[in-house]
């Protein structure tokens, strides 16, 4: 009987072996066609980025060439006026001559601000509802959610008047306070969704030894929180950074963020034949985000797998 089964078991060993191939021989045009659409799509959503990174460093004749977009790669007229193939007048004017420096700093103190006390706001308002027992929860998420459905441009319009009849218009602290209240719904909406998925019995065994409500929040549900805070968090900078419509209309000249700079910066600039300003303020504004998702890419995907499980 043992002679037996162990003559099946020879016999069976080449055949598994054989299906495994099998399996394998099918398998490989499928995976080959997956990784041939990823590499596809990676190209196509990196090309614009790239081929303007690669055309700010050349003239206005090149890049924007009519006779021959080759040009935009050879660089023949950047050769001709500038002796290289590359230059940096481009960043030379965009953040000398024009003064773009300024708008980064302005982005930086709105960006800081907005998300700071967003996340402050949200962390503590979105563990109340999660905790909380009360039905009206559910109506203040629906007020909060339809508030964050509505477009900007209708709420930023509400605030004009008033604040043109204080005096407080054109300040980034106008600003930042506008902002916040149009991010706010959402971090309440995202950081309820994280700690919904985190269980009650973490925060009442911290109270149970000793811990207030406050230390417990603080001291055990927080450190679980970091993915989603910081997910969070990336989300609320997004908004602030790309903000256009409130900042522009609620910032003057002097105090113009990065994205309405640059809008106002290319229509001026393109009567003067200098829009390789504008290109490469461009450049400047998008690569400090492929550095932030690059350097936060493990907390985002944490964060963003945990809010799915209760979202």
């Amino acid at each position: 009987m043992t002679d037996t089964t162990a003559a099946d078991a020879k016999l069976a060993t080449p055949r598994r072996r054989r299906r495994r191939r099998s399996a394998t021989a099918r398998s490989l045009p499928l995976v080959t066609l997956s990784v041939g659409f990823v590499v596809l799509w990676v190209i196509a959503a990196a090309f614009p980025f790239l081929w303007t990174a690669w055309g700010s460093f050349k003239v206005e004749a090149d890049f924007f060439s009519r006779q021959d977009w080759m040009n935009a790669i050879t660089g023949v007229q950047t050769i001709r006026q500038t002796g290289d193939a590359f230059t940096g007048d481009g960043y030379q004017g965009a953040w000398v001559e024009q003064d773009f420096w300024r708008a980064v700093i302005n982005t930086g103190i709105v960006t800081f601000f907005v998300v700071v006390i967003s996340l402050t706001f949200g962390t503590l308002g979105g563990y109340a509802l999660a905790r909380s027992g009360y039905r009206y929860t559910f109506w203040i998420l629906i007020a909060a959610l339809i508030f964050r459905a509505m477009p900007h441009v209708t709420l930023v319009s509400g605030y004009l008047l008033p604040f043109f009849q204080l005096g407080i218009w054109g300040y980034l602290a106008t600003t930042i306070i506008v902002l916040v209240a149009i991010n706010q719904p959402f971090t309440l909406w995202m950081l309820h969704s994280f700690f919904l998925s985190i269980p009650k019995d973490l925060d009442e065994s911290a109270m149970v030894d000793g811990c207030t409500r406050f230390q417990a929040f603080r001291l055990a549900v927080i450190p679980v929180m970091w993915p989603g805070v910081i997910t969070t968090g990336l989300f609320s900078f997004l908004l602030a950074y790309n903000d256009f419509t409130v900042t522009s209309m609620l910032l003057t000249a002097e105090n113009q963020t990065m994205v309405p700079a640059i809008n106002s910066f290319l229509g001026s600039t393109q009567a003067e034949g200098k829009v390789m300003y504008a290109v490469a303020a461009v450049v400047s504004a998008i690569a400090p985000l492929f550095v932030l998702v690059m350097f936060f890419q493990r907390q985002i995907v944490s964060g963003l797998t945990a809010g799915a499980v209760k979202g």
